[in-house]
């Protein structure tokens, strides 16, 4: 038996060539088999790997690699998602063109990516910023543009005056710009728009068929589209309130959809941006002030929820649509967003929290209208808004109703009775999807294809003079977009009229990029978008893999844009992804030291102090603070580069410990503890498979006739382990296939160490099972797997071998477990000969002690059972 370590440095490298030489993983266009798509979410170039990517390759790989084997052509590309802020950042921190630095990162991390033996096309590889790239998108624009699903209009946006850029809600902190510092300003721009709204309806139904998505992630959809059924109400400003808008404004519209709370109505609330705010700004210097205040603190969704609650009392009134005699005041309000409904709301305290936030604030009524039968209604809002189901109360006609019927009665009165000759209320269909705003005013993105003429307006540009190319002569030594500077590119002749004209100088959002680039891998030379035969072929996706923090918007932009592809030719489906897995992240134990600052982990040295986990800075007794266990990130240091475990383990044990650990939805704890361990495996796997190639029978013995209990022990537990293994891929349970070959592991462990009289039968069971159970390691560990397999004497590729067929005949087993029910309670399980008759089932079941005890003094009336399946007992 070898004594030889499995050297991991020597081996890798070795056969990561000999994959390459082969060319095995490149896909060609047809070849007859049924095709596998297998895509990781591409990564951004920032420069080197980190954990979280080695999780998630991994995981694509070992399906790449199990369906390859199982006789599908696989594609399983790889690419850079190149464009954005990052690297123009970069650009001004390090005098270094954004170019330049993200193809020297896109070569690191290439590099680095190769060493863990990932099965790739590398041929297919593209990068978003490659003009070949871009060229196609900048085509895919003008064809969104003519078939209308692109347009320009002026929206408000919120403006960086340092940096000179647009800045995304989410890039506003307490109303100053993420990066800069400044105060953010509210301006109105042109920008452009893709209009994925044109598929609210569509987006939002085809969830339903996605049933490979993560139940989760189709959730987080269908609130982010939001579709919503409620009822338009028109609200009459009391005569004094018209007198305060000089009669231009006799009404505030608002969208409701819970009209059955209408009595409950204690205030209107009006966004900032309102028209009714901004007449009555004119002539209230304090209200202009607030609404620049609302203005400048951020509209995202999050900020408005973790913000204080905040309004300003207009002083007008609103006369209630129920009852006319009744009126609420009308505030301007910082959480009321203007481009969701009308940018105006009725607030109803006592059954919204928000509402109820407010009015207390304000010392406004909470009235409760909804109640479960016999509850004091009162005491349901003492602390917070009760948010329910029940009947009306304090509703006058609405009273005893439930929520349905007394919308329904709202809506028919509503729809009645008529303010200015038009009906008070007016049932619709509302959406929260907005059409996506696409203008960045950055350098570092795809250039917007259309130039700006004076006398001819928007020209798309001409199919011949794509792509439009990036300019290489930009400086970023002042702040704003270098595009509207660079003179020599910006200044164009009209490609209709000729006269003077000028490039847009606003790139795409970087969302763009991603949305297609599954599609473009598909034929990445094509002198078009896609190869409409070739798309057809691999499209859609059969399993897409990234983190959930991508669960709507890069999701919903590609299911967008697989749609309107498909509108304008490129494409014959409508969904990119078939099958959709969420991994979960890599997290690791932080560190501080006395001073409370952080500590990365390769400083620090972990000892055992009687049963206590003690830390200390590494060659010094500086003690260290172990703290709590988060997600990876270079802020709290507690970061593990990829590069040492490979250096120091080899890319399969990382592999092995990324797949072992946890089950692949959940998050996984970083341990070296954990990492030893599973490089003990891989040297494990390594000295089994030389032991059997010693002992056991040549490459290519077919089994004799006659297998002794032994040797059949050994192959029942080798094509069970098979088996689970190929379910567990098929299901995304890498933990369990884990667990599976270590149990083989097990099995020939102990057969190799107890087995002394060895005939052909058992020479024969240690190959056969040393063989599937490299077979079954190759996805995880596949630099091991070629080892072992050169090991065993072949003189192929496991990474070119068929995967092997469990026999059925082994799977099956001479006994059967039976749950076994007390009045309908699983109260034990018995193990029984699948021969086993009635009698002797009733037999065994009558003496179980959980039995006896859970029927205690009462009489066994009848025993049922259901032959192979389960045993109820009825007492």
């Amino acid at each position: 038996m070898t004594t030889e370590r499995y050297n991991a440095r020597e081996a890798e490298p070795r056969w990561q060539a000999k994959w390459e030489e082969r060319k095995l993983f490149e896909t060609t266009a047809d070849d007859g088999r049924p095709t596998y798509y297998v895509l990781e979410m591409f990564p951004y170039p920032s420069g080197r790997i980190h954990m979280g990517h080695v999780r998630n390759y991994a995981m694509g790989d070992v399906v790449a690699r199990y369906k390859r084997a199982k006789g599908f052509s696989v594609l399983h590309p790889m690419g850079w998602d190149a464009f954005g802020l990052p690297a123009e950042n970069a650009a001004m921190e390090r005098k270094v063109h954004p170019k330049a630095w993200t193809y020297d990162n896109i070569a690191a991390m290439r590099g680095q990516l190769k060493s863990i033996g990932l099965s790739l096309d590398w041929s297919r590889e593209i990068a978003t910023c490659d003009p070949d790239y871009y060229e196609q998108q900048q085509r895919l624009f003008l064809g969104f543009l003519k078939a209308g699903l692109a347009y320009r209009r002026k929206s408000k946006v919120n403006w960086d005056p340092v940096d000179n850029t647009v800045l995304a809600n989410e890039q506003v902190i307490d109303g100053r710009g993420w990066r800069s510092g400044a105060l953010v300003e509210q301006r109105e721009l042109t920008q452009w728009f893709l209009k994925i709204t044109a598929f609210s309806e569509e987006l939002l139904g085809a969830l339903d068929h996605l049933p490979r998505w993560p139940e989760k992630v189709r959730t987080m959809q269908k609130n982010w589209i939001g579709r919503s059924e409620g009822l338009l109400v028109r609200w009459a400003l009391a005569d004094a309130g018209k007198a305060r808008v000089a009669g231009a404004i006799s009404e505030v519209e608002v969208y409701t959809t819970r009209p059955d709370t209408l009595f409950g109505a204690s205030f209107l609330a009006l966004s900032a941006d309102h028209p009714l705010s901004a007449a009555c700004a004119e002539c209230d210097p304090k209200l202009a002030a607030f609404i620049e205040e609302c203005r400048r603190a951020g509209t995202s969704v999050a900020a408005l929820e973790t913000a204080e609650k905040m309004g300003y009392d207009t002083g007008l009134r609103a006369a209630h649509p129920l009852d006319p005699s009744l009126s609420v005041p009308v505030y301007v309000a910082n959480f009321v967003l203007m481009d969701y409904g009308t940018g105006a709301i009725f607030g109803c305290p006592a059954h919204d929290q928000r509402d109820y936030d407010f009015a207390s604030k304000y010392g406004l009524p909470i009235t409760p209208v909804v109640a479960p039968e016999g509850v004091e209604p009162q005491s349901l809002i003492a602390d917070a808004a009760y948010d329910g189901d029940g009947v009306l109360v304090n509703s006058r006609f609405l009273d005893g109703l439930t929520v349905e019927a007394a919308k329904e009665e709202v809506a028919r009165r509503l729809e009645s009775e008529t303010l200015s000759n038009a009906p008070v209320g007016a049932r619709k269909v509302n959406w929260r999807l907005r059409d996506w705003g696409v203008s960045r005013q950055r350098y570092w993105g795809c250039p917007i294809p259309v130039i700006h003429c004076e006398a001819c307006g928007v020209q798309p540009v001409p199919d011949d003079q794509l792509p439009v190319l990036l300019p290489d002569d930009v400086t970023f030594d002042e702040p704003g977009n270098p595009l509207d500077r660079n003179l020599g590119w910006r200044d164009v002749s009209c490609p209709t009229c000729g006269g003077p004209a000028r490039r847009e100088t606003d790139t795409m959002d970087t969302f763009v990029d991603s949305s297609w680039y599954f599609a473009r891998f598909t034929a990445p030379d094509a002198a078009t978008p896609t190869d409409k035969r070739v798309v057809d072929r691999w499209l859609p996706v059969d399993q897409y893999i990234g983190g959930v923090e991508h669960a709507i918007l890069h999701l919903l932009y590609s299911r967008f844009f697989t749609r309107a592809m498909n509108m304008t030719g490129h494409v014959g489906v409508k969904e990119p992804f078939a099958g959709l897995f969420t991994q979960g992240m890599v997290v690791h134990e932080t560190y501080k030291d006395a001073a409370g600052d952080w500590v990365s982990p390769s400083e620090v040295t972990i000892t055992d102090v009687e049963g206590s986990r003690q830390a200390v800075k590494a060659g010094t007794a500086e003690p260290i603070e172990i703290g709590s266990i988060e997600k990876m990130s270079k802020s709290k240091k507690n970061v593990v580069d990829p590069n040492d475990i490979l250096d120091s383990y080899g890319a399969d044990t990382a592999r092995w410990f990324m797949l072992s650990d946890s089950p692949p939805e959940r998050d996984v704890i970083w341990s070296e503890a954990g990492v030893e361990g599973a490089s003990r495996r891989v040297q494990r796997v390594w000295r089994l498979a030389n032991e059997a190639a010693e002992r056991g029978a040549p490459v290519g013995t077919d089994a004799p006739a006659d297998i002794g209990p032994a040797a059949d022990s050994l192959r029942r537990a080798a094509h069970a382990a098979l088996a689970r293994v190929g379910e567990s891929i098929e299901k995304f349970h890498f933990n369990v296939c884990v667990a599976a070959t270590n149990e083989l592991s097990n099995a020939l462990s102990q057969a190799l160490q107890t087995t002394t009289d060895v005939g052909p039968d058992m020479t024969f069971a240690f190959r056969e099972a040393a063989e599937i159970l490299v077979q079954i390691v190759a996805p995880f560990a596949p630099h091991l797997a070629e080892e072992a397999w050169a090991a065993l004497g072949h003189d192929t590729l496991v990474a070119e071998a068929r995967w092997p067929e469990a026999d059925p005949a082994l799977l099956a087993s001479d006994t059967v477990i039976l749950p076994v029910q007390v009045n309908g309670k699983k109260r034990d399980e018995i193990v029984v000969s699948r021969e086993a008759d009635n009698a002797s089932i009733e037999k065994i079941v009558r003496e179980l002690e959980a039995v006896a005890k859970a029927i205690g003094d009462k009489p066994i009336r009848k025993i049922i059972v259901v032959p192979q399946r389960i045993v109820n007992v009825v007492a």
